[in-house]
């Protein structure tokens, strides 16, 4: 990052490390593809682990070890949290929940979980400190949890949304944040709520896929001008997912979003 050029950050999500649907591979080839891209930080968006056990949580730490990328922000998902799995995600990755400026753009991560539970909670206590960290100078604010905070199209019966997601999407639109990513249902999508971007991350690594869907992660591109987020394949191409004007909220979404899971 030479502190002239946009801003680079990666996406990845649902690693899910221990599962019988985890394909090393995948994980393999999007570090190596990260690695060559160089983005200026990389986001894991949750479910390191199948279900929170240490040995999960320990390969998942080699594997993330391998990026290049100084930079590296990582949260707890709903499978991470289970069986006191939160212990060995402090022990190994750190803070739960963390702030980070880099260039014009501010990243605000929390932890979305409840320990046992599928479903997520932001939490009216946490409102405040979301707003601080926002109130920086930022000409793109970006807020990262596990789980959505709006419906997605395509993945069946709704039942894991966050708790308190009104109040939650209330507070990140008095904060002026303008783009908000997360994982949880292994399917890319994107939303504008009023004037704030909603994107959710597939899986990188497993076969667990709803209809046609294929493991992909996120590559986003900001500069104070433009904001382009790319769904990107390991092995095979990216395909740009929505643009938008940070400055005046004009945008694009691509119409083959929801091509794999679409109804007849």
């Amino acid at each position: 990052m030479n502190g002239d050029g946009p801003v680079t950050i990666a996406q990845i999500s649902d690693l899910h490390c221990g599962s019988p649907h985890f394909v090393p591979s995948l994980l393999e080839r999007a570090i190596a593809e990260l690695n060559e891209l160089g983005p200026d930080c990389v986001i894991v968006s949750g479910d390191l682990t199948n279900d929170g056990f240490r040995p999960e949580y320990q390969t998942a730490r080699e594997y993330l070890d391998r990026l290049e990328c100084e930079r590296v922000i990582v949260v707890p998902g709903n499978h991470d949290s289970r069986n006191v799995g939160y212990v060995h995600f402090e022990e190994l990755f750190g803070e739960r929940s963390t702030f980070l400026h880099i260039d014009g753009v501010s990243i605000v991560a929390i932890d979305s979980t409840e320990p046992d539970l599928d479903h997520g909670t932001i939490g009216r206590g946490r409102y405040p400190w979301i707003q601080e960290c926002f109130a920086n100078d930022a000409y793109l604010r970006i807020f990262v949890l596990h789980h959505h905070l709006l419906p997605v199209p395509g993945t069946g019966r709704e039942r894991n949304i966050v708790h308190d997601a009104g109040d939650a999407l209330e507070t990140l639109q008095r904060a002026d944040c303008h783009l908000v990513l997360s994982g949880h249902k292994h399917v890319s999508y994107a939303w504008r709520l009023e004037d704030l971007f909603v994107v959710n991350a597939g899986t990188v690594s497993t076969t667990r896929l709803r209809g046609k869907t294929k493991p992909c992660y996120g590559v986003i591109e900001a500069s104070p001008e433009r904001v382009t987020v790319y769904r990107k394949y390991p092995f095979h191409e990216q395909e740009a997912i929505l643009q938008f004007d940070p400055r005046t909220y004009e945008y694009e979404k691509s119409g083959q979003l929801l091509g794999e899971t679409a109804t007849g």
